[in-house]
């Protein structure tokens, strides 16, 4: 394969991440909602702990971990403001 060619299936893959970090997202929101009406905390470090476990434990490279982890570190984290977002638009 070429360059453009490698290019071009990291552009289709990047297109699938966006759809489905947006996906996540949605299901975060949704969590959020279940949240809010139990009076839960957004932050849920043993659930993250769970899902960076998960993560590590499913992963067979090239990517490490310790850099899988950083990612999901922030994708979690970009969640979690979703979710707070998403409640303070419910308490006004």
């Amino acid at each position: 394969m070429t360059i453009e060619d490698w290019r071009r299936k990291i552009d289709e893959i990047d297109r699938k991440l966006v759809e489905l970090l947006n996906e996540r997202s949605k299901c975060a929101i949704e969590i959020g909602k279940i949240k809010r009406a139990q009076n839960l905390r957004v932050y849920d470090p043993e659930r993250e702990q769970e899902i960076l476990q998960r993560i590590k434990e499913t992963n067979s490279g090239p990517l490490d971990s310790p850099g899988l982890q950083r990612l999901f570190e922030r994708i979690i984290e970009e969640c979690r403001h979703i979710e707070r977002l998403e409640r303070e638009k419910g308490n006004t």
